[in-house]
């Protein structure tokens, strides 16, 4: 099973480029290149909650589980 990170859609959805995502985040514009590519083995609870602040979205839109 694998867990695949959405964000690049929702980036997308509203236009919002990767550096302006980090800054608002909190993160590094590598840390967001990282979860956006699928390479992130772990994401921390408050930072699923600041990318669900930002965006106005839910954990379920940013994450989804796929069968392998």
């Amino acid at each position: 099973m694998a867990i695949v990170v959405r964000l690049d859609v929702e980036l997308a959805k509203r236009k919002m480029s990767v550096g302006e995502f980090a800054e608002k985040v909190g993160l590094t514009p590598a840390n967001v290149a990282v979860l956006k590519n699928g390479r992130a083995k772990a994401v921390r609870f408050s930072t699923l909650e600041a990318m669900c602040r930002v965006l106005g979205c839910q954990p379920g839109d940013l994450l989804e589980w796929v069968e392998d």
